[in-house]
């Protein structure tokens, strides 16, 4: 980052802090005043200048009909009168005659007409331009606003302390700030905005009306006192609804995400039905809430309806006769009416906006109040640049540390004890018995309630996360993971602030500046997401190539290579973008098919081959003779795809993949009859699902009875889909002639020539010499099938490709795929054993003074723990290590040893002076069959 780039971001973030370290604002107007004050003061000036413009508009049309229709003032054809004079107000008063600074303009009654129509015309043209701005401003002010809000919530969220945030439900958190607060984004743009300019509208369209005729300005103000009275207190049971709908969804999404999350529990225990009827409880009582909601809505919107309806009807009467007795003139009642008609839109709107008013507010105050915990983490520990030590030296004391739960049950009791940062210390007890606690206050994340707990001389709730989140690392047994590449996670533990500016061109370094002030408007600190955040020297590199070897080094420790490995096999990439990886692999493809010969186990592979049919392949597989880019030309969907469906009449494919479908068919009916669903057999002929076996039983039935005349259009398509699933070699069922195999091949190379007419995308065909790019990096290798029925094949030829792949120097290429596994969301794709030795390896890449672990391998069998323990110990020699065990007979590798029991410390010692009778440690190790 450059020190300019650096410098804007620090005061950014140190003006930031000072913002977030306020209490938000419980009153929704305070917030919005306090934010947004500038831009509302500017949009309000806008609103005011719209008024002298809105007023003339309602006065002109009066003048159109009176003086350019009716011809008042004119007493002939050739009369004229001034127009657009323009006299000092208040002149005559004080110089005792009127000043005029602009005589007018003289016109005829024609020329009149026209000119004042014209300019009603521009004056239609400006109020709808200064509405078009107004709410364009409004709109950008209520949306800036709104991220801001969702930007504070989600950094409140951020600074959570732990023990809150295990009984935050994450899907109702999620709903709140995604959902709960999108209406106060319309509403804040209009907050102060919408009262000035709807009352504006207002109070001017009354004005004229009055000073045309007090008597229907007087009918006109009664009905909208009445209905800005009654209308309100008739919509507060409907906002007192609207906030019980709004808790009932919140608890219902809350719900549901806890149905998901124990989805294995629901379908273990047989409770689906449970769920269902708890589902359909809570959506009653949603939806009893929205009827009532709707029906004294409606009733409301009826009754506002009538009495916006009811003056008119007064103004045709009233006005009518003042008309008829001459106390009115037309052209004056035409205008109150005009006025009339736009009187009730902005004082409906007016309505309107205070029931929104009283709506966000309720929702303001309600997701205010879960995102107020009694105790935040101060936002200084979270400052990127917190001062702090560079490295952490001497000792860990604890001094009678309590940790008590909101249920004042104590989950650590008066634990006190030293230990040296150089040390190997571990953690035993039985479970429940605090040992799962301790690691988290030692390591900053959990607070305590009583006590003193320092690291290094300095007390650990005051050290900032810039400190305790780079020269401490924790690793718990359950440690999470994010949706992306296994890469990014293992690199987490290095992304503290962007370090390094991306490579911009001029114009999106000018959309990546605009970004950083907008940013800075809503309130959001910006930090360059785009820019390179790994912190290469925390973890003892010079560059990304000596990262990734800090990886592999990490990897090795925890035993994950061979995961990686794995992965990486059956990865992807581009080989334009990796030509050198791609000749290799197809060298190694060479070198995999020399391997076999030599060895005398050709037959264990079939090679892809243009011009011939492969029997360990489906018939799909033969048809495309490729790998699908696009999902038009998957199994489900080939026969649909224009150039494989003109490719396969012309060849008259279609009889022999009806044919074979039905001999399928027929089979499986047969086969099937009498098993039950679940049976190995579906598995082993996966063409038809035990549910859908009634369905070809019928099939085949008219077929046998009417030929295959018999069968409509979708049974024939059903009969040609399940014979492409079908191979050869695997089945058995001996349906491949050597005619049919060559007519599979003929339409096989139609296709491609079809396809390469057409654009030649969407397939990447197996061409040999050819890297596959659509193909995994396996396939690559093998590019053929295994042959189905040798005894032990598969494993010989994965032992050979792994032998050639590190023969040719590709084992750490490979890893390098791995890495870009994607891991699922929160790591789902991992099994128990990938997810904890991966956090342990995340942990050791960033090279922390002290090693934190909470029985951090417990999901892996024994021998494998021990190894990996035995691996980071000798790793780090000399570096602090605190392990809270699973199993305690590990304890004999570490120098020191705290034992705890209910929460408190009842032994502390090496593990030679506590392994011996009457010690808690020894009848620790007897109970679990170590001693």
């Amino acid at each position: 980052m450059t020190a300019v780039a650096a410098m804007v971001t620090l005061q950014h973030w140190k003006a930031f802090l000072g913002d977030v370290a306020q209490p938000m604002d419980q009153n929704l107007f305070r917030y919005i005043w306090r934010h947004s004050k500038h831009y509302q003061i500017r949009v309000l000036c806008l609103v005011l200048l719209s008024m002298p413009f809105y007023y003339v508009s309602l006065d002109l049309p009066k003048q159109i009909v009176n003086q350019g229709i009716e011809g008042q003032g004119f007493t002939g054809p050739d009369d004229t009168q001034p127009y657009f004079s323009i006299h000092i107000p208040y002149s005559q008063e004080i110089f005792g005659q009127t000043v005029t600074m602009f005589d007018g303009l003289e016109l005829g009654q024609m020329d009149a007409l026209l000119v004042l129509s014209f300019v009603f015309l521009g004056l239609v043209i400006v109020n709808g331009y200064f509405k078009y701005v107004i709410n364009t401003r409004k709109g950008q002010m209520g949306e800036r606003m709104l991220r801001r809000l969702r930007y504070q919530l989600s950094d409140r969220l951020l600074r959570f302390p732990l023990p809150y945030m295990r009984k935050v439900k994450q899907a109702e958190v999620a709903t709140m700030i995604k959902d709960e607060v999108e209406p106060l984004g319309g509403f804040i743009g209009e907050a102060f905005v919408n009262p000035v300019f709807l009352g504006g509208q207002a109070l001017t369209a009354m004005a004229f009306i009055l000073a045309q005729s007090w008597i229907l300005g007087s009918v006109a103000a009664a009905v909208v006192i009445f209905q800005a009275a009654l209308i309100p207190k008739l919509r507060i049971p409907i906002l007192r609804l609207g906030r019980q709908r709004q808790l009932t969804a919140r608890e219902l999404a809350g719900r549901l995400g806890e149905t998901i999350a124990g989805a294995t529990e629901v379908h273990a225990h047989d409770t689906s039905n449970y769920e269902r009827a708890e589902l359909v409880s809570r959506l009653a009582r949603i939806y009893d809430i929205r009827y009532e909601i709707y029906r004294r809505k409606f009733f409301v919107k009826f009754l506002n309806n009538f009495l916006a309806q009811v003056t008119p009807f007064i103004f045709y009467v009233v006005g009518g006769v003042l008309a008829i007795a001459g106390e009115l003139d037309i052209g004056a009642l035409v205008a109150v009416i005009a006025a009339y008609k736009d009187l009730p839109s902005p004082i409906k709107e007016l309505i309107d906006w205070d029931q929104r008013r009283q709506d966000v507010q309720i929702k303001y105050e309600q997701v205010i109040e879960q995102f107020a915990p009694p105790v935040l983490i101060d936002p200084q520990r979270q400052d990127p640049d917190a001062e702090g030590p560079a490295k952490l030296e001497g000792q860990i004391e604890l001094r009678g540390v309590a940790v008590v739960d909101d249920s004042d049950r104590r989950l650590l009791d008066a634990i006190s004890f030293t230990a040296a940062l150089t040390e190997h210390v571990a953690v035993v007890g039985p479970g429940g018995g605090g040992k799962e606690y301790l690691p988290l206050v030692v390591a900053g994340l959990e607070p305590i309630s009583t006590g003193h707990a320092s690291i290094g001389g300095h007390e650990l709730g005051a050290l900032p996360q810039a400190v305790t989140g780079r020269r401490l690392g924790y690793v718990a047994a359950d440690a999470h993971f994010f949706a992306g590449s296994l890469r990014r996670n293992l690199l987490y533990g290095l992304l503290h602030k962007p370090l390094r500016p991306p490579e911009r061109e001029p114009a999106a370094q000018r959309a990546a500046e605009a970004d950083r002030l907008e940013a800075q408007r809503a309130g959001n600190p910006y930090f360059d997401f785009e820019a390179d955040w790994v912190d290469y020297e925390a973890a003892g590199a010079r560059d990304a190539q000596e990262l990734d070897q800090r990886l592999l080094e990490a990897i090795q420790t925890v035993e994950l290579e061979e995961d990686l490995y794995r992965f990486g096999l059956l990865a992807r990439f581009n080989p334009e973008e990796h030509t050198d990886l791609a000749d290799q692999i197809l060298s190694a493809r060479q070198a995999l098919a020399e391997s076999l010969h030599a060895d005398g186990h050709d037959d264990l592979i079939v090679r892809f081959d243009p011009g011939s049919f492969n029997p360990n392949a489906s018939l799909a597989e033969n048809l495309l003779f490729g790998s699908p880019l696009d999902a038009r030309f998957e199994p489900d969907q080939l026969l649909a795809q224009a150039s494989m469906k003109e490719a396969v009449e012309a060849e008259a494919l279609e009889g022999d993949l009806e044919a074979v479908g039905l001999e399928i068919a027929r089979t499986m009916v047969e086969i099937f009859a009498d098993l039950p669903p679940g049976h190995p057999f579906f598995e082993q002929f996966s063409f038809i699902d035990a549910e859908e076996l009634p369905e070809f039983r019928s099939l085949v039935g008219r077929q046998e009875k009417g030929g295959m005349g018999g069968l409509t259009p979708e049974d024939r398509g059903r009969l040609m889909r399940i014979a492409l699933d079908y191979v050869e070699a695997r089945h058995r069922l001996g349906l491949i002639s050597p005619e049919r195999a060559e007519r599979i091949v003929r339409t096989r190379k139609r296709f491609a020539d079809l396809l390469a007419k057409d654009n030649g995308l969407g397939v990447a065909f197996y061409e040999p010499g050819t890297y596959n790019p659509a193909a995994t990096l396996q396939d690559n290798v093998l590019f053929g099938r295994l042959a189905f029925g040798q005894a032990q094949g598969e494993e010989t030829v994965q032992d050979a490709i792994i032998k050639v792949l590190d023969d040719q120097g590709l084992r750490e290429r490979v890893i390098e795929l791995g890495m870009t596994y994607d891991v699922g969301v929160a790591g789902k794709r991992l099994n128990n054993g990938q997810k904890q030795k991966a956090a342990l390896a995340r942990s050791l890449v960033k090279r922390p003074d002290l090693l934190v672990l909470n029985e951090a391998l417990a999901a892996l069998d024994s021998a494998s723990q021990r190894r990996i323990l035995e691996r980071v110990l000798e790793t780090r020699k000399g570096q602090g290590v605190f392990w809270s065990l699973y199993r305690p007979d590990f304890a004999d590798a570490f120098d020191k040893i705290l034992v705890l029991e209910e929460g408190r410390l009842v032994e502390q010692g090496s593990f030679a002076d506590l392994n011996k009778d009457g010690q808690k440690l020894r009848l620790l190790l007897e109970t679990s069959g170590a001693a």
